[in-house]
């Protein structure tokens, strides 16, 4: 056996972004080592995105809640990854499972076995943040990967945090019968985005049941005799079989040894890295994924193959402004660009401009967004698209839309924004007849005028 085998490339956490990361330098004839500890693959299609898309899925067709962790488990391979890491390793890249620590520059070892490599790539990503909260320590608690791994329908089921993870977990459990209230400390759901994102997707929780108590945040948990009791800093109180926590994540960072590279990370801070994904300050070390504050599968992805063409010598540079945030409810949230709310805060104006689903023949003929009788998810025709300009140079700089099926046909204004196409081009491009796609025209024409 090779004494501390020599890597051109090691990647560190093999999750969205790290899989990508190596199998695009594996395809280009590197020698690649993948280091996880948990599963290959990382959250996204055993924890994440995958198993709550199928719940959604599976709450539109009104199917049973058995059925549904049937059909979940199956789509997640039942939490097994050896078909993902035999393919890899068929792909010519060494699965190495463990803990992966820096203990020199150009040195890592896993679980005590030594390797040496020329780049570096770390894709560690993110967990959860458990509030401080007085017996929280003592609650049974979930997180998202609990939630969307085990096959237990709370009766009752505590929410906190009315984010995106947090609305899309609200709405499974509610779909299939418990009784769901969330819990956030902002005044509306989705307080970074539009407003009427979040007082939309309001609504259609209200109406499937659930109990919204914004503008609070728990104070206090204790286990009593039928479960648990929370008291809010408003002075409410609720009760509760289980507590699913999703206030946020934070990137994993410590315990990688990068103090040895001259990279010291704050605690929960994310890797500070520049347009072409290299950590700052750091030679032939590279980051991408959440582990950076990329907060979805699709930004991870992104910014793997800009790992992949640099590392390769290909100079590239991401270009952030056009990454969409989406969040899959029914009705769904699509976002992309400068929200007004960001604009704000950075001084910008933008002039906004909006159109109502309900309005489209689409939206008439349809009147709904939502699956088969008998499930209990939104029903009537709900939604809204808006577009954002930026005065100052007459492109669209965002956008936001709610109503069924969003994330399908905003794509177009994603695009229109990346490319920065003007808005007399976009205006003038003609939509098919009856879809929801149509809904932009109306304001895509107002801003051209206007601007």
């Amino acid at each position: 056996m090779i004494k501390n085998p020599h890597y051109d490339v090691v990647v560190l956490g093999g999750g969205t972004a790290g899989v990508l990361v190596a199998r695009g330098l594996a395809q280009a004839g590197r020698r690649v080592a993948l280091v996880e500890n948990r599963l290959v693959g990382g959250e996204s299609p055993y924890f994440a995105c995958v198993p709550s898309k199928s719940l959604l899925h599976s709450a539109r067709r009104g199917e049973s809640w058995e059925t549904a962790i049937a059909r979940r488990d199956e789509l997640t391979g039942h939490l097994d990854d050896a078909a993902t890491a035999a393919r890899l390793a068929e792909e010519g890249i060494a699965v190495l499972r463990g803990y992966g620590q820096v203990t020199a520059p150009g040195r890592i070892e896993v679980d005590g076995t030594g390797y040496e490599y020329t780049d570096l790539v770390i894709c560690t990503g993110g967990e959860p943040v458990v509030p401080g909260v007085e017996g929280m320590a003592d609650a049974p608690l979930w997180t998202s990967d609990e939630a969307l791994a085990v096959p237990d329908l709370p009766r009752r089921l505590v929410v906190l945090g009315g984010g995106p993870v947090g609305c899309e977990l609200a709405q499974i459990y509610a779909a299939f019968g418990s009784q769901v209230t969330v819990v956030e400390p902002a005044e509306s759901l989705l307080a970074d985005e539009a407003a009427f994102l979040g007082e939309t997707l309001a609504g259609a929780l209200r109406r499937m049941g659930a109990d919204l108590r914004l503008g609070t945040e728990p104070a206090k948990v204790e286990r009593t005799g039928s479960g648990l009791r929370l008291w809010l800093t408003d002075g409410g109180t609720l009760e509760a079989d289980r507590i699913l926590v999703a206030v946020g994540r934070r990137p994993r960072t410590e315990g990688l040894g990068l103090e040895t590279l001259g990279v010291r990370p704050a605690p929960g801070d994310p890797l500070p890295v520049d347009e072409t994904c290299r950590v700052s300050g750091a030679e032939h070390l590279w980051a991408a994924g959440e582990v950076t504050g990329a907060d979805t599968a699709h930004a991870a992805a992104y910014q793997a193959r800009i790992v992949v063409d640099n590392v390769l010598g290909k100079r590239r540079e991401a270009d952030r402004r056009a990454i969409p945030r989406v969040v899959f409810t029914s009705p769904s949230v699509y976002a992309v660009g400068l929200s007004p709310r960001h604009a704000r805060k950075s001084g910008l104006e933008l002039l906004s401009a909006g159109y109502d689903l309900a309005a489209t023949v689409r939206g008439r003929i349809e009147d709904s967004g939502s699956g088969r009788p008998g499930g209990r998810m939104e029903s009537r025709m709900e939604g809204r698209v808006e577009l954002y300009a930026d005065r100052s140079t007459g492109l669209l700089a965002g956008a936001a839309a709610v109503g069924p099926y969003a994330e399908e046909w905003m794509g177009e204004v994603t695009l229109a924004i990346r490319a920065q196409i003007p808005l007399r081009v976009l205006a003038d491009t003609v939509h098919a007849f009856p879809t929801y796609g149509e809904a932009v025209e109306t304001p895509l024409r107002e801003l051209a005028e206007r601007l």
